[in-house]
């Protein structure tokens, strides 16, 4: 939602100054109109300080659309008329949330489709939510097409609650070990130099290493932290070009273990989009053009892009998928073949889906027993190393007298 200050003429001639938000400018004006003003300036408010820390962040989460679906499905399966349904929701949902639901009964109290109110806040509903509501209006379906769409999203979040749940803890320690690490090298060890060198102790290997690294890491410790803020920008900055973003996206699918576990977690939800798309009455094509543009991967998305015009050209979907075994495993292009031999698309898109979901839990679970302890051993090894490093001239020197 974007906020538009106005300058305008009411009934008796009065200039009235004031501000409307919305998503458009033009649908700004449309709310100055119905105030009974004629506008005479319309410009976007830029909100001051606060706006350039909260510009393009909408404070929804996916969470968030999730329920907000659920209880719409659940409203309108209960003979709630949309208006009321939306009614409701906007009182019960986070203060994020209200202007946009207010602007979307707003615009179907005003006549236009839902498809279209929601159409208007793409930032919060995705190309593909909007082509389902579409077809659910399309095919006097909403109910049932909002019931699976929730269904959908729901199971999104529950696979994507398991993957950051499974490295919460490995990330914790990770840190911990890091900022350990960094006080250590920077603030004791060099204390513990000077006390060496007063008593004169020959240092052993272990402890003339640490020195060194501790000697270096306190001397340019500042060029260190910029060169992490650098490194971060400059890995945004290459992120956006084309090439650098589909070298990054192919890089990310070449990662030990979890490179195939996010390439599962893609294609998990592809499939289950696509399922719902067929399922819902939208072509198979329209359904691949949407799903390649809200994809977040360049390697996956090029491919469905591809797929799709070779299926426009005549060819089977099958062999489209097959030629892109950097996007698609071979089997996901077989149970397509048998959906196409079959006829029954939606129920083997949903087989794949069910499929690679439990490949994905599976490597999940695999991957939390074996992390645990990786990150463990890791740290214990780090310990070890400083504590004998430490303790080592200390025995030195007690063992002279």
């Amino acid at each position: 939602m974007k906020k538009y200050a106005y300058k305008a003429k009411d009934a008796k001639g009065t200039t009235v100054n004031g501000e409307v938000e919305a998503s458009t400018a033009s649908y700004a004006a449309k709310l100055v109109r119905e105030r009974g003003l004629t506008v005479i300036s319309l410009r976007e408010s830029g909100g001051g300080i606060l706006a350039m820390f909260t510009k393009g962040r909408s404070g929804i989460s996916a969470a968030d659309v999730s329920t907000f679906t659920r209880q719409l499905s659940t409203m309108i399966n209960a003979g709630l008329p949309i208006t009321e349904a939306l009614s409701i929701l906007r009182s019960q949902t986070k203060p994020q949330f209200q202007p946009i639901i207010s602007q979307i009964l707003a615009d179907v109290e005003g006549g236009e489709s839902l498809s279209t109110a929601f159409g208007r806040h793409p930032s919060v509903f995705s190309a593909t939510y909007i082509a389902l509501i579409k077809s659910g209006e399309a095919g006097g379906v909403l109910d049932k097409i909002l019931g699976r769409l929730a269904d959908d999203l729901e199971k999104q979040q529950e696979l994507r609650g398991k993957i950051k749940g499974a490295l919460v803890y490995p990330a914790i320690i990770v840190i911990g070990m890091v900022i350990v690490a960094f006080v250590m090298m920077i603030f004791v060890i060099p204390r513990l130099t000077s006390l060496y060198t007063q008593f004169g102790a020959e240092l052993p290997l272990p402890t003339r290493i640490l020195i060194g690294v501790s000697s270096v890491a306190t001397a340019i410790w500042p060029v260190l932290i910029l060169l992490v803020f650098v490194g971060i920008w400059g890995y945004g900055e290459f992120y956006k070009t084309p090439f650098g973003r589909r070298r990054i996206d192919e890089l990310k699918f070449q990662i030990p273990v979890f490179g195939p576990l996010q390439k599962e977690i893609y294609l998990t939800d592809l499939a289950r989009t696509l399922a719902l798309m067929v399922g819902s009455g939208v072509s198979l094509l329209e359904g691949l053009s949407v799903t390649a543009g809200v994809v977040d991967n360049v390697v996956i998305s090029d491919a469905l892009k591809d797929a799709a015009k070779q299926i426009e050209k005549g060819f089977p979907m099958a062999y489209s998928f097959a030629q892109h075994p950097e996007a698609f495993p071979y089997l996901f292009s077989q149970m397509i073949a048998v959906g196409e031999e079959t006829g029954k698309m939606e129920e083997v898109l949903q087989k794949v889906s069910r499929v690679m979901e439990v490949e994905s839990d599976q490597k999940v679970k695999t991957l939390t027993s074996a992390i645990e302890p990786i990150v463990m051993i890791v740290l214990g090894l780090g310990v070890g190393f400083l504590v004998v490093s430490i303790i080592l001239p200390i025995y030195n020197l007690t063992s002279q007298f």
